[in-house]
């Protein structure tokens, strides 16, 4: 039976917690209960000596520098081109449909601010979006994505994250049903997985049956596949499991740095062994993106996931962002295990390739994470990083391993 009411820090702070995979939110400080025993000094130098590493190696990979002025920029590619309007779309026939496996909607919780999922707007307003100004900003494609937003543009993320639970989102309002399938008509993207998060509120916390409705209604269930959600500490959490697989949903979405849990958590496995029963797949929020509340950030290292993945070798475990800015131990970790894919969103290309090398493309899921990010932002890494004789590997990153892992 869910809790009557929460702790005020405690709901504070998973009100501000809401980062999509691979954003950021504001949270309490000090809020949550991490292990101090599973987070070491050496993993917050490890943090901060990446993203050193990785601005310091920017432009010098096998595919050189990728710069660009805003998502409008990539249409310097030679797969992509500016409309009258200035949007931006993909104009290559030969490049296969995509299946984007990570992907939400406009988020509206707690009390519920009106929000229309069915109106379409003149544009979308991305939640780290890299067209607001003009020229646009600095879009690196060698770093991972969240290392090209400033500090301002962070705050305005924090400021939008709490206003979508209290007095409503204008970023929310045009992440809507309409302005997804637009954009994912301008790039190529035929199919796309909607994950929500259930955030274990007292209440006005029903996304996943929100968004499926509408996508219901709408009628776009041959384009837009509702997933689920729900939370370890949830005492109804194996029933609204079962209530999920009744109704078709076969793609949980799970949090640790936004639902302060430990993937190995005993709570956590209890989810894992009825998913496995009802035939679904857990997809994960995997590594520390560095920009959401450092009191989350000892939940999501990458060692944490392993007991999960070990011990339920039937079941499938998607790593969301293949381990966000922890790549290398998320990839050097789970690449052993069959059972285990990566999500690549915001993976620089570099990076990308060096899992195309490690695991011949299988087992890697092309995903977005819209609406915090433009959809060509994701696109235009795996053209890159494909575009010398790796047809087959395209197709398998695109839309092929998506294909095998629902079938």
């Amino acid at each position: 039976m869910m809790k009557a009411h929460l702790d005020r820090r405690e709901f504070l702070g998973r009100m501000g917690a809401w980062v999509g995979g691979a954003a950021a939110g504001l949270a309490v400080s000090g809020c949550g209960g991490a292990d101090p025993d599973r987070y070491t000094e050496d993993d917050i130098a490890l943090l901060a000596e990446q993203q050193r590493r990785e601005l310091a190696a920017s432009g010098r990979g096998p595919f050189g520098p990728h710069r660009y002025k805003g998502y409008r920029g990539l249409a310097e590619l030679p797969w992509f081109e500016l409309d009258g309007a200035g949007k931006l779309h993909c104009v290559d026939d030969s490049i296969p449909l995509a299946i984007d496996m990570h992907c939400h909607l406009g988020i509206s919780v707690l009390f519920k601010p009106e929000l229309d999922l069915h109106a379409r707007t003149d544009r979308v307003l991305h939640l780290l979006d890299c067209d607001a100004t003009d020229p646009g900003c600095d879009l690196d494609l060698d770093i991972y994505i969240n290392g090209n937003f400033t500090e301002p543009a962070l705050e305005e993320l924090r400021k939008e994250s709490i206003a979508q639970g209290l007095w409503g989102s204008d970023y929310a309002r045009t992440q809507t049903i309409p302005n997804l399938l637009d954009e994912m008509d301008a790039t190529r993207v035929e199919k796309a997985m909607i994950l929500p998060i259930f955030f274990n509120f007292p209440f006005g916390d029903d996304l996943a049956d929100r968004w499926r409705e509408a996508i219901e209604v709408s009628g776009t269930g041959n384009r837009l596949i509702p997933g689920a959600s729900v939370h370890p500490r949830d005492d109804d959490k194996i029933e609204r499991l079962e209530a999920f697989a009744a109704a078709g949903e076969r793609v949980v979405k799970m949090h640790p740095t936004i639902q302060a849990f430990y993937p190995d958590d005993p709570d956590a496995m209890e989810i894992y062994e009825a998913a496995e029963r009802l035939g679904m797949t857990i997809f994960f929020h995997g590594g520390r993106a560095g920009i959401e509340p450092e009191s989350r950030h000892p939940y999501a290292m990458p060692r944490h996931y392993e007991g999960a993945i070990a011990d339920f070798p039937k079941l499938p475990f998607v790593l969301g962002h293949a381990g966000a800015r922890d790549g290398d131990a998320m990839l050097e970790m789970a690449a052993p295990y069959e059972n285990a894919w990566f999500g690549i969103h915001g993976q620089g290309i570099t990076h990308l390739d060096k899992m195309i090398r490690r695991t011949g493309g299988e087992r890697m899921l092309f995903g977005t994470d819209w609406p915090f990010y433009h959809l060509a932002a994701t696109l235009a890494k795996v053209l890159i990083v494909t575009d010398d004789g790796r047809d087959e590997i395209r197709h398998a990153i695109l839309r092929g391993n998506a294909e095998r892992l629902l079938a």
